[in-house]
């Protein structure tokens, strides 16, 4: 059996992704801090970084419940038990990536450093390759055509 039938990668490549993208962003504002927007704009931002935040939980919670309600892993380095196309999965096939991407963005809306959006989309970027790639050639190969029509009705990110 190849490996890519087992399980999509060796390691858990999401989580460590995001926590770097957050880390990297704080670091870089503190070494090199960037201007950011003045008021109203920035208030304005500061509560739509907030609404982000409160999206990340939502759909991350939702997601990880579709998850196990169809009795497959949370984990992005093991192998899929059920091809889960209701929930989040609905709307985005990567909802939880979705949400990590909404949490970096929005902490660089609530705290005004815009670093944060720079690492949010290469964390985004990262992810893709790392671990959507492998995902989806996980996902092709176990579920055949039932995933490819997934993949026709459902976007990637959103």
């Amino acid at each position: 059996m190849k490996d890519h039938e087992q399980r999509p990668s060796r390691f858990p490549w999401p989580p460590i992704i995001y926590l770097i993208a957050i880390a990297a962003s704080v670091a870089a504002g503190l070494a090199y801090p960037l201007p950011w927007f003045g008021a109203p704009l920035s208030d304005i931002l500061f509560a739509l970084g907030w609404l982000m935040i409160a999206g990340f939980v939502f759909i991350d919670v939702q997601a990880m419940r579709t998850l196990f309600r169809a009795k497959t892993t949370i984990l992005p380095h093991q192998g899929a038990h059920a091809l889960v196309t209701d929930g989040p999965f609905a709307i985005s096939r990567n909802p939880i990536y979705l949400g990590n991407s909404m949490l970096v963005a929005g902490l660089g809306f609530v705290t005004g450093n815009p670093w944060f959006l720079l690492f949010v989309f290469l964390a985004g970027f990262m992810t893709f390759k790392l671990a959507i790639e492998p995902e989806e050639k996980h996902l092709a190969l176990r579920f055949g055509k039932k995933y490819r029509d997934y993949q026709k009705k459902v976007r990637r990110w959103i």
